[in-house]
């Protein structure tokens, strides 16, 4: 035996299977409580579809309207949600510990900006060679970076050593 297709959306029509509704005309106006079928009747007249909004409800609240219009309304809101959903992105940062004064400052003009347009930091910093056995110097430039953007952003993941590189994360605020 097959099952029915579950449909998605609103129940129109004939699907509508409850005794009374609540119903709502195509003015927005309440009608009031009333059996199926005279709201069907009522939908029928106006050349419109009897739509379940709030099927939860009791009685179920139905709305007289044009279904097509309405599936039309609902996938252009659901289209602008989803315009408006920003994905936050985590973007790196590569410094070294002897950092030259110039170099710091375009790097921290990129990460205000990326800051801005709501992404993640990851700030890494790469060890070569001897400037391994200094690390101190390295924390220190990791937390000049912390103190420089502690107003647009917290700190995520704390400065750490992995390998030979220290990282730490920076979200916006």
């Amino acid at each position: 035996m097959q099952t029915p297709p579950v449909k998605d959306g609103p129940r129109i029509n004939d699907e509508i299977r409850v005794p009374r509704v609540l119903l709502i005309d195509q003015n927005g106006e309440k009608q009031g409580e009333m059996p199926t079928t005279s709201a069907m009747e009522a939908a029928e007249e106006a050349g419109l579809d009897l739509v379940e909004i709030v099927p939860n409800a009791n009685p179920p609240v139905c709305k007289i309207l044009d279904y097509g219009k309405f599936k039309f309304q609902e996938q252009k809101k659901k289209n602008e949600a989803r315009k408006r959903q920003k994905i936050v992105e985590l973007k790196e940062i590569k410094l070294r510990p002897n950092i030259d004064i110039h170099d710091y400052e375009v790097k921290t003009k990129a990460m205000t900006r990326f800051f801005e347009e709501g992404d993640k930091v990851k700030v890494t910093l790469r060890f070569r060679g001897r400037e391994m056995a200094h690390p101190e110097l390295g924390m220190k430039l990791l937390i000049k970076v912390k103190t420089d953007f502690e107003e647009i952003a917290k700190v995520e993941y704390e400065p750490r050593m992995e390998g030979r590189q220290m990282i730490m994360i920076l979200a916006p605020r």
